[in-house]
């Protein structure tokens, strides 16, 4: 039995951590969940929006699955997610977008991983006022991160057998840290002859990802570049309601979709969960439940074959108990 926490967050996400919560069981997954709470509610009852026993409790089961959390902008606290990535050193941000049947018919054939550096670039949030009318923001680009990431993407292309690796930069005009970013991830490349690899500065990256989403295989990006990209790619698929997320670091792994908490439409039953299960089969196979996770994976292919169960977000009329349901259904064939 896998002990796994599970942070419900704000908005829509208390609703579909349950549907994963519900198809697990159907699943008959081997995981015990411990609840924590993040986000709004942790603020009316601890103070902060990312308590001490969310940590503990992920410190101590390594593995989470985390609903969407809201994040103030312009004011207000500084990002749970962006915290939790820091204090866990969670330093690869990893997104895969791959095309679901009949969601999308432009583009049919996009299976591509964007990796993303979690813990530095803008992110690091040093910021400050030279005065009431100028603000600056440090961004901050490290050898040893630059080359932690490089080794996870190639790693990761080398397991599973993914046969090219684009590094996105913008070293022509940054050329102190987008060239040193670049400098690390050749430096890693040499380590790996049998993956081709190439590098594209990010204006062209989102154009060509528009254009050719199917010529490109895995990603590697620095923070900020990595965040857009990801969801632009997001978008080629369908839109975030499909697209799952991971971070990743040497000894725990926390789950999340990448889309936001939706408070516009929280309560109403139109989430969609899709994301957050797809997160889930990630997860699965993180803990090395293979047969479980294709299982999952195949039942979300076959669901989404029915237009009517799915989510407004998708173009459907169902709702999220349409969705699960129907899902819940496929995982008996």
């Amino acid at each position: 039995m896998h002990k796994v926490t599970l942070i419900p967050g704000d908005g829509i996400g208390p609703e579909i951590t349950q549907v994963v919560i519900e198809v697990f069981d159907k699943l008959k997954a081997p995981i015990s969940w411990e609840m924590v709470d993040a986000g709004a509610k942790a603020i009316k009852k601890y103070g902060t929006p990312l308590p001490e026993v969310v940590l503990e409790s992920i410190k101590r089961n390594k593995v989470a699955l985390k609903g969407p959390i809201t994040t103030p902008v312009g004011e207000g606290f500084r990002s749970v997610n962006v915290t939790l990535r820091e204090k866990l050193n969670l330093y690869a941000n990893l997104r895969p977008v791959k095309s679901l049947p009949g969601i999308n018919n432009k583009f049919e054939k996009i299976d591509l991983v964007i990796i993303r550096e979690n813990t530095e670039c803008l992110y690091k949030g040093i910021e400050y006022s030279i005065d009431e009318s100028t603000s600056c923001a440090v961004r901050v680009i490290t050898r040893a991160a630059s080359e932690k990431i490089a080794k996870y993407a190639f790693d990761y292309a080398r397991r599973h057998d993914r046969k090219k690796v684009t590094a996105v930069h913008k070293a022509n005009i940054q050329k102190l840290t987008d060239g040193l970013f670049l400098q690390s991830i050749r430096n890693i490349s040499n380590n790996y002859p049998e993956v081709e690899y190439e590098e594209k500065i990010v204006d062209n990256m989102s154009m060509q990802l528009v254009l050719n989403p199917e010529k490109y295989d895995v990603i590697v990006c620095p923070n900020l570049y990595g965040d857009i990209l990801s969801d632009l790619a997001a978008g080629l698929i369908g839109g975030l309601g499909l697209a799952p997320g991971a971070n990743i670091g040497d000894e725990i792994a926390v789950f999340e979709a990448v889309h936001g908490s939706a408070p516009d439409i929280a309560g109403k039953g139109i989430a969609n969960p899709i994301a957050l299960l797809r997160s889930s089969v990630m997860l699965l196979e993180y803990l090395e439940e293979y047969q479980l996770a294709k299982k999952l994976e195949f039942a979300i292919e076959k669901a989404v074959e029915d237009k009517n169960i799915l989510t407004p977000d998708l173009k459907g009329k169902g709702t999220t108990e349409s969705l699960k349901n129907k899902i819940i259904s496929m995982l008996d064939l």
